[in-house]
């Protein structure tokens, strides 16, 4: 049977961060009640047979502090993108002139603020979630090489103790996140 490799912390560490990095890019995509292009990020248009981002069939800009324009390159995917735009959940409706769709940003009532926030809590639970399972990962990893003698004990308990750390301080960071988005959105 093959060895296992040597437990790397390093490793843990830029998974757990990745989990934060992918949070705060979902985190931008959240509207804020100001036009910024990252909120259609989530957009999936069906073009050509598959789906694919908005932002490989077509340009997205932030003209005014209000509005969002794509200019679509392709002029028979203007009516998908619009559709696309319509059905990803962000409240926004499209006005489609030829190739290009002007998509004003209205204002945030409560009603829609409080969504908000309950979407963005969502998002920093998976991404806890996805913390914790990088945890899990590096605690079974350091119980498979204590068994097979490969770390003693006491490695194996002061390994844990620095993984549980890098995972608290982890999770502190996503709800520090969270708590500065929901500031954002009700605040705005």
């Amino acid at each position: 049977m093959a060895a296992l490799p040597p437990y790397n912390k390093d490793d843990m560490q830029r998974r757990m961060k990745g989990a934060v990095v992918t949070l705060r890019h979902e985190f931008g995509g959240l509207r804020t009640g100001r036009a910024n292009t990252s909120i259609l990020d989530p957009v999936t248009v069906d073009a050509y047979g598959s789906p694919m981002p908005l932002n490989q069939v077509g340009t997205v800009n932030a003209p005014e502090p209000r509005l969002l324009t794509v200019q679509v390159w392709d002029k028979s995917l203007a009516k998908a993108v619009d559709k696309a735009i319509r059905d990803a959940g962000l409240g926004l409706n499209p006005q489609l002139d030829g190739q290009l769709l002007r998509i004003p940003i209205p204002e945030l009532n409560e009603e829609r603020r409080r969504e908000l926030t309950k979407l963005a809590a969502k998002y920093a639970e998976a991404a806890r979630v996805a913390v914790r399972n990088v945890r899990r990962d590096g605690m079974d990893h350091l119980k498979r090489l204590e068994k097979d003698h490969a770390i003693s004990e006491d490695a194996h308990r002061k390994m844990a103790d620095e993984l549980q750390k890098m995972t608290d301080d982890n999770v502190h960071e996503i709800d520090q996140v969270l708590h500065a988005k929901d500031q954002e959105i009700m605040h705005v």
